[in-house]
């Protein structure tokens, strides 16, 4: 067994060539021949993603913004927090600030980065950085043509309960649960700034 911060090299892959499989609007993906760490050869089909921000917005009540979104591959409506990809050269506040208007109709005074996620390191290369947003104030969603969302507010123990009870099931929010608990709790602690003007 080695330890948490052990040497990992021993572990890497490496590409011998590289193909594109799809390159659509939305998707791209990529086939790669890769040598195993023992020699041998096999492939890696994965999808490649800019990134993505996830939001936590936080009214001063307490209560957090949270949306429900129908979403085609899984055909049913899911809730989610706000989130969006990363537009080519954008900061993720930028993005963040950005999502959060055009989904919600909410700008945040301060902002809070809080880590990066990895949702599905087994198929693609999206991260998506979570953020957290108070001083909320209220504003015209933004929506983009053929989105639809409903936007409501929950506290915190009713999300966490519909984490529990399966209501959530939506990776980043679950992801965004435990970062949110953590911080109310007072065990994990946000550099709160100003936002990007």
């Amino acid at each position: 067994m080695t330890d948490r911060a052990g040497d990992h090299g021993h572990l890497i892959e490496h590409t011998v060539r590289s193909e594109e499989l799809l390159r659509g609007r939305f998707l791209h993906v990529m086939r790669d021949e890769v040598r195993l760490p023992d020699g041998t050869l096999t492939t890696r089909e994965y999808v490649v993603h800019p990134g993505a921000v996830m939001v936590i917005p936080m009214l001063d009540d307490g209560r957090l913004v949270l949306e429900r979104q129908y979403r085609y591959p899984v055909r049913q409506a899911m809730i989610e927090f706000p989130a969006g990809k990363l537009d080519a050269g954008e900061s993720t506040q930028r993005c963040a600030q950005r999502e959060l208007l055009e989904e919600t109709g909410y700008t945040a005074r301060e902002w809070a980065w809080a880590g990066v996620m990895h949702p599905v390191i087994s198929y693609s290369t999206e991260f998506i950085e979570i953020w957290f947003a108070r001083g909320l104030v209220a504003g015209e969603r933004q929506l983009d043509a053929g989105e639809f969302l409903d936007v409501y507010a929950a506290t915190p123990a009713e999300l966490l309960d519909d984490c529990r009870t399966g209501r959530v099931t939506d990776a980043k929010t679950l992801a965004g649960a435990l970062w949110l608990q953590n911080v109310l709790s007072g065990a994990w602690t946000l550099d709160w700034q100003p936002a990007l003007g």
